[in-house]
């Protein structure tokens, strides 16, 4: 009798632990990763309408981000400015770079500097 229970007894408390080796090994329940992706994209949309920026741009620069969310996000912040009569605040940043381009690691220093000033004769 003890040994069908000493036998199953690892597989429970493997089982048991079954959402903490999930969080372990970076497996997340899809169920909560959408809720996740969703409060991201409802937030990224009230951010980009809080800066005034067009919801077009936002698409652009979150495009990893599914779109609904981020509507749904610019919406309510603007009903909310709205009402309240709040102005768009102003971003302090420049706008990032268009999707497809790449900065450059290096901006090529040499072609900036400025030339070495020649030493006056005595």
């Amino acid at each position: 009798m003890t040994r069908p229970l000493l036998l199953t007894l690892p597989f429970l408390l493997t089982f048991a632990g079954c959402d903490i080796v999930q969080q372990q090994m970076g497996i997340e329940d899809l169920n909560a990763k959408a809720a996740r992706v969703e409060a991201e994209g409802k937030a990224v949309g009230g951010a980009c309408r809080h800066s005034g920026r067009a919801i077009e741009d936002c698409y652009a620069i979150y495009h990893w981000l599914p779109k609904a969310p981020i509507f749904a996000g610019w919406q309510e912040m603007d009903t909310y400015m709205r009402t309240n009569k709040i102005e768009s605040v102003e971003p302090q940043l420049p706008p990032p770079a268009p999707p497809g381009t790449r900065r450059k690691a290096a901006e090529e220093p040499a072609a900036n500097a400025k030339p070495a000033e020649k030493k006056a004769e005595k």
